[in-house]
């Protein structure tokens, strides 16, 4: 028997003897990760998307998103799991759910809700995520599919992935559910949600707020949403007929709860947070951390929640910007070097632009071959960053001088406009008589298109809002330039 032919024999001889129940449908898997396992994968990928992606300060709002999912959780198959639910500054509309518990949700997607109900049904999604094992499913297939390779594997860096090396961890989050996992998320989340006394009509609502936005987003590229919960066809439709099924429930009696909701939402940032990064030309500055750096021209960049990342013309180079925790740059480079595959010339402990600072030249082994780079970690703003700039070696020289120029700007912020930036934030009014999205537009003007104010207030661009409701708009904000080619 050949040796491949002999490994594909026992992961299969492995799968039989690893069959479970699934706590959510009571149907017999087999699963190659333990309950212990898939516990302790989600509270390590938990640690770094909590390293990578900031909660959202505001410690009335984390409570109350957390004792809803709570109640809900505590509920379900699987109340004795570590869970816990956090709101990221975040501006994208997204939730995502970790193995053994963890449930992250954006400050995003919250300034689209409308309803105490419409968010119980998506912690109810994303905790059903977690009751139907469908991230260690997900890991499962991928062991079989790699014979031989363990859930290490699957979860540890790679040298391929030397610019991610801050947020490897991170990897869970690209175990993308199948339409089948979306479908059953839907079911159990319009379940849990419903057994918790809230009117599960909600969730269409839900869904309809997600189809207007992912309809707006257009040219903008895939919502965070779609990109992590492939649509499972027409999730509007399929939660009407489970509303249909209840029967002759008087679901009119069923919480809701609008203004409880709005109440906790009135002053959340709306969109992006000029404070937490903004190009201006070629310049990335950072008026929370008070930092600036200049990025080479002409190359393509992109600012998201986890790093600050930019690609040559040619794609043969790259920059990247990320936090590196608390430790001091010296012990954050030795930290960096040490990793498998890597070799380090000798480490430089020295100042940045009057910064404390560690940087070093580098090589690393990858699966496309030897890179080679520069590293710096720098100390600013009571946080150490990471500034990394690689290239393949046979490259490396041509873009030498502009990764290292890049790497030297890093020093601390010193214009006053940039400094001073704020953010669009959420402003919850009272509707003085029935009018149109349009009307209520006029007389409260927002900072963001009428398509938008009609979209965070659940309703299309010609709806109606009704006298005595509260509803939302969008105030303030400073704008700033979009970054060009960016």
């Amino acid at each position: 028997m050949s040796r491949s032919a002999t490994a594909v024999t026992a992961a299969v001889f492995a799968c039989v003897l690893s069959c479970v129940r699934n706590p959510a449908t009571g149907r017999r898997e087999f699963s190659l990760v333990s309950e212990g396992q898939e516990i302790s994968m989600g509270q390590d990928a938990a640690k770094q998307v909590k390293a990578t992606m900031p909660a959202y300060p505001d410690a009335q709002l984390q409570a109350y998103v957390s004792g809803i999912g709570m109640k809900i959780a505590k509920a379900s198959e699987r109340p004795n799991l570590p869970w816990s639910f956090t709101v990221l500054d975040d501006s994208t509309v997204n939730a995502f759910a970790l193995p053994g518990g963890p449930i992250f949700i954006t400050r995003g997607i919250l300034t689209y809700m409308t309803s105490e109900a419409e968010l119980a049904s998506v912690l109810g999604h994303e905790i059903g995520h977690v009751t139907a094992r469908h991230s260690a499913s997900q890991v499962t297939k991928q062991e079989i599919a790699q014979v031989g390779l363990g859930v290490a594997t699957v979860l540890s860096p790679t040298a391929a992935a030397v610019g991610q090396a801050a947020g490897a961890g991170l990897q869970l989050l690209f175990l993308k559910y199948s339409r089948d996992d979306e479908r059953q998320a839907d079911q159990l989340g319009f379940r849990y949600m419903h057994q918790q006394g809230y009117d599960p009509r909600q969730m269409a609502e839900m869904f309809r707020t997600l189809e207007r936005y992912t309809a707006q987003a257009g040219g903008g590229g895939t919502p965070s949403w779609m990109q992590t919960h492939p649509d499972p066809g027409d999730r509007v439709k399929v939660a009407e007929q489970r509303v249909a099924a209840l029967g002759g429930e008087n679901l009119d009696a069923l919480r809701v709860d609008r203004e409880g909701y709005l109440s906790h939402l009135n002053g959340v940032v709306f969109g992006d947070d000029p404070r937490q990064g903004f190009f201006q030309g070629d310049t990335f500055v950072h008026p929370a951390l008070g930092f600036q750096v200049t990025f080479p021209k002409d190359w393509k960049k992109q600012n998201t929640p986890s790093a600050v990342a930019a690609v040559s013309p040619k794609q043969d180079a790259m920059l990247q910007l990320s936090p590196a925790g608390n430790e001091p740059p010296d012990q954050a480079l030795k930290k960096f070097v040490s990793q498998q595959g890597f070799q380090a010339g000798a480490a430089e402990a020295s100042s940045l632009n009057g910064l404390p600072a560690a940087s070093s030249a580098f090589q690393a082994q990858t699966q496309q071959g030897t890179v080679a780079g520069r590293v710096a970690f720098v100390s600013q703003g009571g946080e150490t960053l990471g500034i990394l700039g690689y290239a393949p070696v046979a490259a490396f020289a041509a873009h030498q001088a502009e990764l290292e120029g890049a790497i030297r700007s890093f020093g601390p912020l010193k214009d006053r406009a940039a400094q001073g930036v704020q953010p669009a934030k959420v402003e919850v009014v009272h509707v003085p008589r029935d009018m149109s999205v349009g009307e209520f537009n006029q007389q409260f003007p927002s900072t963001v298109p009428v398509e938008v104010v009609a979209t965070i207030n659940g309703l299309d661009k010609d709806g109606r809002l009704k006298r005595g409701q509260q509803a939302k708009r969008v105030t303030g904000g400073t704008r700033i330039a979009a970054q060009p080619g960016s």
